[in-house]
């Protein structure tokens, strides 16, 4: 059973870090591509596809006080050696989106930029990225006035104004430099 694993939420400031482990079906010939390079819409179009037609997926998630403590380097080895343990199926071969992958007894590649020449890594971005998606929106609603449906956690101009007039709130990254700067001086940071 081959793998593809990538992960998503590296670089907000806000909300957990997950990675996405997949197996596709061998009978799954669809031209998945990287999760960047669709509209939500499509995403979303493509997540329904992998939750029927997968032999298996699994999640990965690190939550923002823990990468607070590990760090995000850390934190995404995290997520995805999480991910790809908790497979039922047996793994012959793990394809990992980036250069580095975690310490793990996993026969494994890495590729850069393998979610634009991988299927399965492609496949993993989708998933990643849908799920990150609907739990910011989930945030959204518990913590409002911070916009997270629209971010989603990433560092914009608006994201920042929503920070300074607000503060952190506890899904914040306190040890990202602007979510730090902000929750101890109180001032706009430039991005």
């Amino acid at each position: 059973m081959i793998v593809g694993v990538d992960e998503v939420g590296r670089g907000p400031l806000a909300g957990p870090v997950i990675a996405a482990a997949v197996i596709l079906s061998p009978a799954d010939d669809f031209a998945y591509q990287d999760s960047k390079q669709c509209t939500p819409k499509k995403r979303e179009q493509i997540f329904a596809r992998l939750m029927q037609q997968s032999v298996e997926w699994r999640i990965g998630l690190v939550s923002s006080q823990q990468i607070d403590q590990m760090n995000i380097l850390q934190a995404t080895l995290l997520a995805m050696k999480l991910a790809v343990n908790q497979l039922h199926h047996p793994v012959t071969h793990v394809h990992v989106d980036g250069h580095q992958m975690p310490n793990w007894d996993y026969t494994a590649t890495t590729h850069i930029k393998g979610d634009q020449n991988f299927r399965c890594i492609a496949a993993a971005s989708i998933i990643a990225k849908v799920i990150r998606d609907q739990m910011m929106s989930r945030y959204d609603v518990r913590y409002p006035g911070y916009d997270f449906d629209k971010h989603k956690g990433y560092p914009t101009r608006a994201h920042i104004e929503r920070l300074v007039a607000l503060q952190p709130c506890d899904i914040h990254r306190r040890s990202f430099g602007p979510v730090k700067k902000i929750e101890k001086a109180g001032i706009m940071v430039e991005i």
